[in-house]
């Protein structure tokens, strides 16, 4: 096949017409008329007599006649005469509105009435007892792509799949193998209900990614490298599936209306899988560009349409197991539908695993979208998110990176070894869907069934654990993707309720089972590195346990004033005087009320956390969240206080830095303060510059810290008081098909045959779909809503187990608070004159964490300018 052409400017859709055409044309007349017509409307199948129609429920049924569709007009929309102008100047209908809607305007006529499906009548002969059709593409598509001679572009093959994911690659082929073709990459959208704009936005960019690589013409990509990319799109069910997505799909040439069957021979329809090379690129304001230029490439895809919704695990189990056990492709990258990759994201995750052959998994950085100029950073809980995730991306990942084992790979963006994934990984990957199943009975492993909340945390471990493999992971800056977060208190509580349930339990199991170490094949460097990480991993459990108990040690130490000049020697507090005390001379009861209000807030969290869920209480978490962030800014100014006094203390015979180090030998209150802010907030600062990212240091950093006993006392506490809901909020859409039945027979040559009615190709229509829905996008609210939740049959057990673990934790953490809180225990804790010990161990392991990272992160930059400047050499 001959390469694309040079760059030229892309065309608009310009459906094929006659010399001379009335203003207005009857649809009927235009069906009709197709058969003389060399550049009919539909195929020559569709000539054939039938008067059946469907549509969508949401489709209002109108008669056929009194559908009128204006006329194909010149680029003067004043002239009723189209031959009026050259033909190199007209355009379709859908180009215009294209020119207008650039424009920000909306067309003058109003939308269309949206056409029924034309159904035809065709005898399919069954492809070893299964049902596989192909169905042409209507000669407006064809017309209006680049690459048309073979059947992958012209043609879509609907297979209606009735057996079990991993029976698959028994019955079932795809075109690829069929055309002898080596996948290098396979990549999967995974959707739910996001709308056309998520959907466009993901879909966009991957097209963008496979242009780039077409366009690279170097490490092994050129111009036909858009055969080596299978892009596959799994829909997780029929029932919760966007219906404007379909459209855009359909505009796309990726589905069509009317193919998918309930049942073939009685056998039940398990997924409806759709294949077809596409040459249309819709992008988010839902304007199709064509494969005619060096920017649109042709994608071969493959849309899976599941029966029922049987949540992600299960799209990526029908991925896996049967559409890569066919291709065997070398990478596989997992993307979420609303994800948005960065023009050369692909090209630089697979560069890691051409790089190094041990490398069995790879991320990129993933941003929370901020909007055009930054304008959602306005929304205080988008903000510390964009800090959170800025942070992870600077210090985090790229220590675990140089340790060789990331303990999270995103599963919105993140690529796999398909090699290294078979066996022991996925086995263990995929347990999570039986314990996730609705239906289980007796007494399931509730710790195992939350860890499986973070399903992608086990499959990271399983893979650098993998026996006798020696497989690492690796983060890849250079590949970058923006997300959309939760912009409510109530939807952010929903999601971290499973991260931090999944990711602590999950943790605990790498922990663990430590000793898998040593049977990994790794060299003894490399397994002394993943000790490292597990000790580390093992003192961040440690912490995050006590964290409710820590956190309010702190805030009772660093806003504690007293007038006991015994218990002030000894823990270090604010004296209620003048000069000493902000508040004088109501500091005493300002700090006991704040303690107070503390506590109490604590509690409501917890009884509102029992047997409520976020929505239904989004007024007392945001007053909950409130509270503490005033409570934390009167902290920080008590805190700057207490540093200011200490630095306009220094004698002026501190003159330089050996004396100001003995200086704070004899203040350690002032030592430890000072060090542990430095190592933390000044290594932020540092760490962001280096990277030269250091914009979120300065827009978000206040909401970050402003927002930290929520994240503890709000987050934490509803994530733990809910440890028996394992549900992921996407369950229950159990309904009944609709679609048509196959029943086949046996023809006089002994072939199995069908009679059916399959759709006749309107490509014309789907654009007009298109236009529609870009005219109500700016008119109709989002919807982005999950599907209902459902029961749990061992319910009873799962709140059993949560009663315990909530005991436990709260015991443990009331217990270190009682303590470390008891003036008799402070005062034979800590000498006159002395610091707190449980608060110079805090402050001290939390600015040893930090430096540790710090550290990881600066030989990881080092690592990543030489893997730079090593691909712009060679």
């Amino acid at each position: 096949m001959t390469p694309p052409p040079p760059p030229r400017k892309t065309r608009a859709f310009i459906p094929p017409t006659t010399s001379k055409q009335s203003p207005t044309l009857k649809l009927s007349e235009m069906i009709s008329s197709s058969r003389s017509d060399p550049c009919q409307l539909t195929s020559a199948a569709a000539s054939q007599p039938s008067q059946t129609t469907s549509m969508r429920s949401e489709y209002t049924v109108c008669d056929m006649a009194a559908v009128t569709v204006p006329p194909i007009l010149s680029c003067d929309s004043s002239s009723s005469n189209p031959t009026e102008h050259p033909p190199t100047r007209t355009r379709s209908k859908f180009s215009q509105f294209k020119h207008v809607h650039a424009q920000g305007e909306p067309p003058a006529s109003a939308p269309l009435s949206r056409r029924p499906t034309k159904m035809v009548k065709k005898e399919i002969l069954l492809t070893n007892g299964q049902f596989v059709v192909e169905t042409p593409m209507g000669p407006e598509h064809i017309a209006s792509v680049q690459f048309k001679e073979d059947t992958e572009f012209t043609s879509l093959r609907y297979t209606a799949v009735t057996t079990d994911p991993n029976e698959f690659p028994k019955l079932y082929s795809l075109r690829q193998k069929e055309l002898k073709r080596v996948t290098k990459l396979a990549i999967v959208c995974t959707m739910y209900n996001e709308d056309e704009s998520l959907f466009t936005k993901t879909i966009s960019a991957v097209m963008d990614n496979i242009a780039y690589l077409c366009n690279l013409n170097r490490k092994g990509w050129n111009a036909e490298s858009w055969k080596d990319i299978v892009v596959v799109i799994v829909a997780d069910g029929i029932g919760p599936v966007n219906q404007r997505t379909l459209d855009v799909l359909s505009a796309m040439g990726c589905f069509m209306e009317g193919l998918p069957r309930a049942t073939v021979n009685s056998q039940p329809v398990n997924a409806h899988m759709f294949e077809i090379t596409t040459q249309v690129r819709v992008d988010m304001k839902l304007v199709p560009t064509f494969s005619d230029s060096r920017k649109v490439f042709p994608m071969q895809t493959i849309f899976l349409l599941k029966e029922k919704n049987a949540k992600k695990i299960n799209s990526h189990r029908w991925f896996f197991n049967s559409i890569c056990a066919v291709l065997n492709p070398s990478v596989c990258i997992l993307i979420d539908v609303g994800t948005k990759p960065t023009r050369q994201s692909f090209y630089h995750l697979y560069r890691a695993f051409e790089r190094n052959p041990r490398v069995a998994g790879a991320c990129g950085e993933i941003a929370a979208e901020l909007g055009k100029y930054g304008q959602n950073l306005l929304n205080p809980i988008v903000a510390v998110q964009n800090f959170e995730y800025k942070m992870s991306n600077i210090l985090d990942k790229p220590l675990e990176s140089m340790l060789g084992y990331i303990t999270v790979l995103p599963g919105a963006f993140s690529a796999y070894r398909y090699d290294a994934l078979l066996g022991q990984p996925l086995d263990m990957y995929f347990k999570g869907e039986v314990l996730h199943a609705d239906g289980i009975v007796g007494k399931p492993n509730v710790s195992e069934s939350n860890m499986y909340l973070a399903e992608d945390r086990i499959l990271c471990f399983e893979l650098v654990m993998k026996k006798n493999s020696r497989y690492i992971l690796k983060y890849v800056k250079s590949a970058k993707a923006e997300t959309d977060v939760p912009t409510e208190l109530h939807d952010l509580i929903k999601q971290r309720r499973r991260w931090f349930n999944g990711s602590f339990f999950a943790s605990t199991y790498s922990v663990m089972n430590f000793y898998r170490i040593f049977s990994s094949g790794h060299s003894a460097f490399r397994q002394a590195l993943l000790l490292f990480e597990t000790l580390y991993t093992a003192i961040n459990l440690v912490l995050s346990w006590f964290s409710i108990a820590s956190i309010y040690i702190c805030f009772y130490f660093m806003f504690n004033i007293v007038g006991n000049s015994s218990l002030i020697a000894c823990s270090q507090a604010v004296q209620d005087a003048p000069g000493a005390d902000p508040f004088y001379p109501y500091g005493g009861p300002v700090s006991g009320t704040i303690k107070a209000s503390y506590i109490c807030t604590v509690l409501v969290m917890i009884l509102a956390s029992l047997g409520n869920k976020p929505d239904t209480i989004k007024e007392i978490l945001m007053l909950i969240a409130s509270l503490f962030s005033f409570m934390m800014s009167f902290l920080l100014i008590l805190v700057g206080w207490t540093i200011y006094l200490d630095i306009v203390q220094i004698p002026d015979t501190v003159t330089t830095a050996a004396t100001f180090w003995k200086y704070l030998i004899h203040k350690p209150t002032f030592r430890d303060l000072a060090i542990s802010l430095l190592s933390t907030y000044v290594m932020y600062f540092l760490s962001s510059l280096l990277y030269l990212d250091p914009w979120h240091a300065f827009t978000c950093l206040i909401q970050y810290v402003l927002m930290i006993p929520s994240y503890i006392n709000v987050l934490m506490v509803y994530a733990f008081c809910n440890i028996h809901d394992i549900s992921w909020g996407t369950k229950g859409q159990e309904q009944s098909s609709h679609n048509a039945k196959v029943i086949s027979c046996t023809n006089e040559k002994g072939q199995q045959v069908v009679s059916t009615e399959v759709p006749a190709p309107d490509f014309y229509s789907e654009l007009e779909k298109l236009r529609e829905m870009a005219l109500e996008q700016t008119q109709r609210p989002r919807n982005r809503q999950g599907g209902k939740k459902s029961n749990k049959t061992s319910e009873d057990h799962f709140k059993s187990y949560r009663t315990y673990v909530v005991m436990w934790w709260l015991l443990s953490n009331l217990v270190l608070v009682f303590f470390l809180t008891n003036s008799w225990v402070v005062m034979k804790m800590s000498s006159p004159g002395a610091p707190n010990l449980y608060l110079v161990l805090l402050l001290w392991s939390m600015a040893g964490l930090t430096a540790v990272r710090f550290v990881g992160s600066l030989m990881y930059l080092l690592q990543w300018l030489l893997e730079r400047c090593t691909d712009f050499i060679f």
